[in-house]
C-alpha cells in the first residue's frame, strides 16, 4: 500500500528508520490543558519511529486529546518535516490503537488515521512536559476524502510479523482489532462520529 509517511505526511522525504520505561503508566497523572505532550513511537524491535509534539487539550469518555497544529516540527530517523494541517490525536483509555484526526487542509485528503499500536505509556519527563510512548504495529485504518475507509500496510504487517517475530496471539488480536475499527469508522460510531470537531475548536482557541 501507499504507506504511513505518504498518507499522513505528503511530501516527507527520507527512509524510515522494547522495553518499557520506568515510571510509565497507561493512565496519565497530573495532565493539565496546555501542557506539551511529545508522542514517541517505536517499532516492535525497538527501532525509533515518529516523534510528534502537541498540546494537551483535555479528556472525555473516549480518552485523552492532543492538539497537533500546523507547522509543528515532526521527525523520525532519516526524515523531518513541518506539518501542513491541524490534527488532533486521541489516545484511548483502552484498546490497541491511537487515532489522528485531520482537518480539511490535509494535502492528502486524510481525515482519520488509526495506528494499531500496543504498550501505551505516559511518562512525565519534566514539569509541564509529558511523553506518550507506543509501539506501532504497522496496520492502519484510514479514511480519506477520495478513497473512503480501508486497512493499510497489511503487507508491512505480514513482513514484520515474520522478521520481528510478532507473537501469534498478538498478531491475531491486532488483525481482529483492525477489522473492528474499520467497521466503526465506516459506521461512524463514536469517537468517529464527529466528536473530534469540538477538540479542533478547543485547540484553535
Amino acid at each position: 500500500m501507499r504507506g504511513e509517511a505518504e498518507l499522513k505526511y505528503p511530501g516527507v522525504l527520507g527512509e524510515p528508520a522494547g522495553p518499557g520505561h520506568p515510571g510509565a503508566t497507561r493512565v496519565p497523572e497530573g495532565l493539565r490543558p496546555g501542557q506539551l505532550v511529545v508522542a514517541r513511537n517505536r517499532k516492535w524491535n525497538g527501532k525509533a519511529h515518529w516523534v510528534v509534539p502537541g498540546r494537551y487539550l483535555g479528556e472525555d469518555r473516549h480518552g485523552w486529546w492532543i492538539f497537533q497544529g500546523t507547522n509543528e516540527f515532526c521527525s523520525r530517523p532519516g526524515a523531518a518535516f513541518y506539518t501542513q494541517s491541524d490534527a488532533v490525536l486521541l489516545i484511548p483509555r483502552e484498546g490497541q490503537w491511537v487515532a489522528t484526526f485531520y482537518d480539511d487542509a490535509h494535502p492528502g485528503g486524510v481525515r482519520v488515521y488509526i495506528d494499531l499500536a500496543v504498550a501505551h505509556e505516559w511518562q512525565s519527563i519534566r514539569p509541564d512536559v509529558m511523553e506518550f510512548h507506543v509501539i506501532d504495529m504497522d496496520l492502519d485504518v484510514v479514511r480519506t476524502s477520495g478513497r473512503g475507509v480501508f486497512i493499510d500496510d497489511e503487507d508491512e504487517f505480514a513482513q514484520h510479523r515474520v522478521a520481528m517475530d510478532y507473537p501469534q496471539e498478538l498478531a491475531g488480536e491486532l488483525e481482529a482489532a483492525a477489522d473492528q475499527l474499520l467497521n466503526a469508522v465506516k459506521a461512524q460510531y463514536a469517537p468517529f462520529d464527529g466528536t473530534d470537531a469540538e477538540w479542533f475548536t478547543k485547540g484553535r482557541t
